[in-house]
């Protein structure tokens, strides 16, 4: 008898619950969180729907919608020429199709963020992770998370700002340096509103995740969710962005495979 073939055996351990698939995306909609820039520079837009028919008179048979929204609202995709570091290479629509199956880690630093908002991984909080856990997985992607979806329900404690700004945590400058030149990963993934820092516009380089990322030809996730479900390493992650011809991003359906 011939063995069965990886995809028959894979398709085979999903209907029989072996391996779960874990949704890290956050419902997108008019409530959905967004990214507030100073008042000088351009916005993005909420998440919008404007109804064409629902089984009326304009089409009786069928119900959809025109929807209206920013490329980075919600749960989405950073492409590298998201930033101007990275403005000749890959829009969204360019990224290869096998970049967005790809394995993960998730370094859980939930802890510290609770005691500080402003936390920022650093590259010994990754060395750590790997003498515990192995190294990150060549070709995969490094997923912090830090409970932040929790307050994804409110776009007020989601962005978590005062008078100096808004307070969420992230990577240093020379852990982001570090993640996309020296690590084999080919993104970071993050529960906060933007791969950066809230802090990041006061950091040298300003937005060091997206300047050093984006142009290294390496790419973001963001406002993941159920982070907390996945195990260390061992999980593969599904990026599912729009192939937006020239886009810098899309909003994405982010799943993982977890194998019990």
């Amino acid at each position: 008898m011939r063995e069965p073939s990886v995809l028959a055996s894979l398709v085979s351990a999903l209907r029989e619950g072996a391996i779960d698939v874990v949704d890290l995306t956050a419902p997108l909609s008019a409530a959905t969180p967004l990214i507030q820039l100073p008042s000088e520079f351009g916005q993005t837009a909420a998440f919008e729907l404007q109804e064409i028919s629902r089984y009326d008179g304009r089409g009786p048979a069928w119900y959809w919608n025109n929807f209206r929204t920013g490329e980075h609202t919600g749960t989405h995709f950073d492409a590298p020429n998201h930033w101007v570091t990275g403005k000749h290479l890959a829009d969204v629509a360019s990224v290869p199709a096998g970049r967005l199956v790809a394995p993960a880690a998730v370094l859980d630093f939930t802890a510290e963020a609770e005691r500080d908002p402003d936390f920022l991984l650093d590259v010994d909080h990754v060395k750590a992770w790997e003498a515990e856990h192995g190294p990150l997985p060549d070709g995969g992607w490094l997923l912090l998370r830090t409970g932040w979806d929790a307050r994804a329900q409110s776009q007020e404690e989601f962005l978590n700002a005062d008078d100096n700004g808004p307070h969420t945590p992230g990577l240093s400058p020379e852990c982001a340096r570090w993640v996309a030149e020296e690590s084999p990963v080919i993104g970071l993934g993050v529960e906060t509103v933007g791969t950066d820092a809230g802090r990041a516009h006061a950091l040298e380089p300003a937005f060091p995740c997206h300047s050093y990322l984006m142009g290294n030809d390496k790419y973001g996730l963001t406002q993941l969710q159920n982070l907390a479900l996945l195990p260390p390493t061992g999980c593969v992650l599904i990026a599912g962005p729009l192939p937006i011809v020239t886009g810098s991003g899309s909003p994405a359906r982010v799943l993982a495979l977890v194998e019990h």
